[in-house]
């Protein structure tokens, strides 16, 4: 693995692809050619030229070398994937279309589109159009099978404790992120470091390996190296390659004290409450109370709890005196513990401990 891992290569993605072993990668991001179809130059309404997306490796000769250059990376992706792994794919409405049909033809799972919406576009000159100002991702796992990562809690925590929607807006790459040479910018469509932040932080953990098979200029890979994820990039053009190596070795990786996501509870293995009661690691009769005492409730021999006139779970009897459609009772109710008042939760996390162990 140490042979594709923390490394960027400059070749032909088709060539160096094919040297990857099977299931070696957990996410691909790629923003391959977006096939423009720019025919003439742009021009502002001063006449003075836009300085747009005209580079060679952008243009094919027909739609059909496209797709056939399309479906061979994108099963060789697929190849070197691991069975639980993920895909991001980037666009825009030249060929996102196109993209997402062969990603389901190759047996892809489609999971979300997610639109970027940039708050900074660049207008639309000639007032022909309406001004472009979204690109989509399409994200897939290698199969419909896959048990892919998808960070919920640590997305949630990063939109002020709402869900992450699929509209994401964000500014494109500029000021001093933006790469340029003699004043003008090494690489047409270099992309937002906040958005590969969001991208690698809500499907990937530490360790993971990320593979971006048209590097430009390492945006995927300085994010990687970041947030403490291996990576490995592939990049035909010398100029970006050589800004993407220079640009890598001057990223510093944040420590690892401050790099672990938020877990998510389905992560956890589930451990009834009465599971516990059955291996006698609290027994029935003993007392669970509140956080203040004020109310005590009695383990029953079947798991329920009783309190009063009720008998239920201990999250619905939680949940019946919170006033509540539903209540968490690991971590509502308490037992005394040699003198000691202990959230009962702690047994589950001591079972799972010596479980897992």
């Amino acid at each position: 693995m140490s042979k594709f891992s923390n490394k960027i290569f400059n070749g032909d993605c088709l060539k160096e692809l094919r040297k990857i072993p099977d299931n070696t990668f957990d996410l691909v991001f790629a923003d391959p050619p977006y096939n423009l179809q720019i025919g003439t130059k742009l021009t502002r309404p001063d006449s003075s030229k836009v300085n747009g997306v005209n580079d060679k490796w952008d243009q094919f000769q027909s739609f059909k070398h496209y797709d056939i250059f399309c479906n061979a990376w994108l099963t060789e992706c697929k190849r070197v994937l691991k069975d639980n792994g993920s895909i991001w794919v980037i666009g825009s409405y030249h060929n996102i279309f196109r993209l997402g049909y062969h990603i389901q033809n190759l047996g892809y799972w489609l999971l979300n589109d997610v639109i970027w919406r940039k708050n900074n576009p660049m207008p639309n000159f000639k007032g022909t159009r309406f001004t472009n100002a979204h690109e989509t991702l399409i994200w897939a796992s290698k199969s419909k099978n896959s048990k892919y990562t998808f960070n919920y809690k640590s997305l949630k925590c990063l939109n002020d404790d709402l869900q992450m929607r699929s509209d994401w807006t964000l500014p494109i790459c500029n000021g001093k992120e933006r790469l340029k040479k003699n004043g003008k910018k090494i690489h047409s469509t270099q992309k937002p470091e906040a958005l590969l932040h969001r991208i690698i932080l809500a499907t990937t953990n530490k360790g993971d390996s990320i593979l971006d098979p048209f590097l430009g200029t390492g945006t995927s890979a300085v994010i990687s190296k970041k947030l403490g994820r291996n990576f490995y990039g592939i990049e035909k053009d010398k100029k970006y390659f050589i800004a993407a190596k220079q640009r890598i070795s001057q990223t510093k990786k944040i420590e690892d004290d401050y790099l672990d996501t938020i877990k998510n509870n389905k992560s956890k293995p589930r451990i009834p409450f009465g599971s516990l009661v059955e291996l006698g690691i609290i027994k029935p009769g003993k007392s669970l109370f509140d956080p203040k005492k004020k109310i005590n409730a009695k383990i029953m021999a079947d798991g329920s709890i009783k309190y009063k006139e009720s008998e239920g779970s201990i999250h619905k009897i939680a949940a019946k005196i919170m006033g509540a459609e539903s209540y968490n009772g690991w971590t509502y109710w308490y037992y005394n513990s040699n003198g000691s008042t202990v959230l009962i939760d702690s047994l589950r996390q001591k079972f799972i401990s010596e479980k897992q162990a």
